[in-house]
């Protein structure tokens, strides 16, 4: 049977570079031992267990994250003090809904020299094109400059996907709005795309006449850009479903017309799945009823691979409250 590895000094984290275990008195055989990774050259990290998947909301978005963070953490273990992460793998940390890319998008001001090692995208930047600040102890771009900066790499929906994660406004579970947590403004979007030349700029300026504060999901965006392709009214987004007599908070609906009493939901898979959504849902919706409100659900499905069955179902409603 084999012996278990000698336990690691207290003073190592879950990453460290190997010159830092060597000045702590670690052999270079322990630094190799099975209980140890190396993501990177000159790194090691102790081994983890394996992120597992789920299928709740958003969980396959956590999963990448928790996975990119724990390689940042071990390439920022070896990483000169002026670079930041930036790109695909800034928006990941900062938890917005993008696909991480096969390597680290790493970042430096000109004239720093870039970052080259296998497993990292180096990019050489222009003082004064991106704000740098941290976030949970590592250096990236900013929101604002992460989404401007991604403008040559993602086509105007998805851009459109990304800066309404960016600029919308969490609410906490009971439903109260924190302002605090918003990632950054559409101003704020603006003044990225205008601090330089960008690559993309015109999917860029497309994409920032069609981002709005409200979408709380990349399907809610996607349901928002269909009914606007379509040509239908532009609705009010997050809004709080109130009783009229009482004022007690019904419900906080996707989307709104409020001149035609239509309610918008857009629905995924858990609304199906989750028990307690389902009969939190069947609850909300007769409240809408009894408050005068037609409420359209939409799925995923609907939104994704049939909008055109979507907005079918959102014109009628609109119709029926009197749209023409």
């Amino acid at each position: 049977m084999p012996m278990s590895p000698q336990p690691l000094p207290p003073g190592l984290g879950e990453s460290f570079s190997v010159g830092e275990a060597h000045v702590k008195g670690v052999t270079r055989s322990r630094t190799r031992a099975r209980d140890l990774e190396a993501p990177f050259h000159g790194v090691r990290r102790r081994a983890g267990a394996e992120i597992a998947l789920s299928e709740a909301p958003l969980a396959r978005d956590r999963a990448t994250r928790e996975r990119v963070l724990r390689d940042a953490r071990a390439l920022a273990q070896v990483m000169p003090s002026h670079a930041f992460f930036t790109g695909r793998t800034a928006a990941v940390l900062l938890g917005l809904p993008l696909d991480a890319g096969d390597a680290l998008d790493v970042g430096t001001f000109l004239p720093q020299r870039g970052v080259r090692r296998p497993g990292v995208h180096g990019r050489r930047l222009t003082p004064g094109y991106a704000s740098v600040r941290f976030e949970d102890g590592i250096r990236m771009s900013s929101p604002a400059s992460t989404w401007a900066m991604l403008g040559g790499e993602l086509d105007e929906r998805e851009l459109v996907r990304l800066g309404d994660a960016i600029v919308r406004i969490p609410r906490d579970r009971s439903g109260a709005h924190r302002p605090e947590l918003q990632l950054a403004t559409p101003g704020e979007l603006r003044a990225a795309l205008d601090a330089g030349r960008r690559a993309g700029a015109e999917r860029l300026r497309g994409a920032l006449t069609r981002i709005r504060v409200g979408s709380m999901s990349p399907l809610e965006t996607d349901a928002r850009l269909e009914v606007a392709d379509a040509g239908l009214p532009e609705p009010e987004l997050d809004v709080e479903i109130r009783a009229a007599r009482s004022g007690r908070l019904l419900g906080i609906a996707d989307a709104r017309f409020p001149e035609y009493r239509v309610l918008l939901e857009v629905e995924g898979d858990h609304h199906r799945t989750d028990r307690r959504q389902w009969a939190r849902d069947i609850e909300k919706h007769a409240a809408y009823a009894a408050e005068g409100y037609e409420t359209v659900r939409v799925t995923g499905v609907q939104v994704r691979e049939c909008p055109a069955q979507a907005i079918a179902l959102i014109r009628a409603a609109l119709l029926r409250g009197g749209w023409c």
